[in-house]
C-alpha cells in the first residue's frame, strides 16, 4: 500500500513538474520593455536629461516631406537642444529647462524636408538629445489614414476614400 502511494505521489510530481517546469526557465513577457505605440522612444540611458518619447513621422504620399511627431521632456535645470540628422537634412529643436514639448501638432508642425521615405517604411536618423552622445534610430514613417493622424500630414494627402481598405480576394469562381 505504501509503495502504491509513493508511486502515485511520484507520478503526480512528474506530471506537475513537466506541466509547470518550463515556466521556471522561460523569459517573462511582462519584463520586456517596448514602445506600446506607433513611435519609438530613445532609451533613457542614451539620453540622460532629455527624454524622447513616441517619435514618428507622418509623411506625404511620395515621402518627400514629413511632420515629426514626438514628445521631448527636459528633466534638467538647463536648456537642452534636440538635434536630428538624416540624409536630406537636419533639424534642431530647443527645449527649455523642465519643459515638456509636444511636436507635430496641426497648428505647429515640425516639418522635415527631403526625407525621401514613403509611408510604411522607416527613416534612418541620427538623434542627438542634449549633450549626450547621439544614437542612430529608425523612425516609423506613417500616412494620415488613421483618425488620430488625419490632420498631421504636411499636406492633406489622403482622404477617407483613399484610406478605405480594398479586398483583393474574389469569390470562388469569380475572376
Amino acid at each position: 500500500m505504501k509503495s502504491r502511494i509513493i508511486a502515485s505521489l511520484a507520478a503526480a510530481g512528474a506530471v506537475l513538474l513537466s506541466a509547470t517546469g518550463c515556466g521556471m526557465v522561460a523569459q517573462q513577457a511582462t519584463t520586456i520593455e517596448y514602445t506600446a505605440s506607433d513611435g519609438v522612444n530613445l532609451p533613457h540611458s542614451d539620453t540622460p536629461g532629455l527624454d524622447v518619447r513616441n517619435a514618428f513621422v507622418v509623411a506625404d504620399e511620395d515621402g518627400r516631406q514629413g511632420n515629426l511627431v514626438a514628445v521631448l521632456v527636459n528633466n534638467t535645470d538647463a536648456n537642452q537642444t534636440f538635434g536630428l540628422d538624416w540624409d536630406g537634412g537636419s533639424v534642431s529643436i530647443d527645449v527649455a529647462a523642465g519643459e515638456t514639448l509636444s511636436l507635430g501638432a496641426k497648428d505647429a508642425p515640425e516639418l522635415l524636408d527631403n526625407i525621401d521615405t514613403i509611408p510604411g517604411s522607416t527613416l534612418e536618423v541620427y538623434a542627438q538629445p542634449g549633450d549626450s552622445d547621439g544614437v542612430e534610430i529608425n523612425l516609423p514613417v506613417l500616412n494620415n489614414c488613421l483618425t488620430e493622424y488625419s490632420d498631421l500630414a504636411p499636406n492633406d494627402v489622403y482622404d477617407a476614400e483613399a484610406c478605405t481598405p480594398v479586398s483583393m480576394v474574389t469569390e470562388h469562381g469569380e475572376e
